[in-house]
């Protein structure tokens, strides 16, 4: 059976960032509703990222969730999220994605199961970084890909949230509006429901617009 791959909002970490400790941050966003989880924070060393990663495996196991690590290295776990940059082929892992920023990296994905594509939006954590997709460009990279898609930075709104996947998107990667937010639950919640509205009202006009069959007249009774 295939794993599943990330999707609604998933919240990748930045402890550098985030208001009060990294665990209870993303503990609030789990509890409004966030399943997915990207470990960055590269700077640590392997034995404290190693302990973190295990905190926040047991986080997202109370619901279902799960943990990906940024880098080559799962830190004991089964899933990551690689840079653009490489390894080339992709680790032998059960769930492995990638940052992506044009079709051109789209296009060396080989057993990769998701991308992120970015930034869709400026954004705050790398202020000058793109220049910004935006929505258009979202649906084109979308349009591209050959696995599910993840829209990345600056998405901070419901409004952005429904955007992005009215664009096609699978989920939005989200990092500065749950690390910096007052409340991350509250934040979490905003945005995992806009997720849950968008897909909803998707499935609906995909519906509405599927093409009738014919209903037999009376001379044909």
């Amino acid at each position: 059976m295939t794993a599943p791959v990330p999707s609604g909002v998933v919240l990748l970490t930045d402890r550098l960032v985030a208001r009060g400790r990294l665990e209870r941050v993303v503990a609030g966003a789990v509890a409004g509703g966030v399943r997915w989880v990207v470990l960055r924070e590269k700077d640590l060393p392997r034995v404290e990222r190693a302990a973190l990663a295990v905190e926040l495996r047991a986080t997202l196991a109370d619901v279902g969730g799960t943990l990906l690590v940024a880098g080559s290295d799962p830190l004991g776990g089964d899933a990551v999220h690689l840079p653009s940059a490489g390894p080339y082929p992709p680790p032998a892992l059960p769930l492995v994605g990638r940052s992506c920023h044009s079709v051109a990296e789209l296009s060396r994905l080989t057993t990769e199961h998701y991308a992120t594509v970015s930034p869709i939006w400026p954004t705050k954590s790398k202020p000058g970084y793109g220049p910004p997709l935006e929505v258009a460009g979202l649906r084109a990279l979308v349009a591209a890909s050959s696995v599910p898609v993840l829209a990345l930075g600056g998405v901070e709104t419901p409004e952005q949230v429904t955007a992005c996947i009215e664009a096609g998107a699978a989920g939005v990667a989200v990092l500065g509006a749950l690390m910096r937010a007052d409340d991350p639950a509250a934040t979490a919640h905003l945005l995992t429901s806009a997720f849950q509205k968008a897909v909803t009202q998707k499935l609906v006009k995909s519906r509405h617009g599927r093409p009738q069959p014919p209903t037999a007249t009376n001379e044909e009774r």
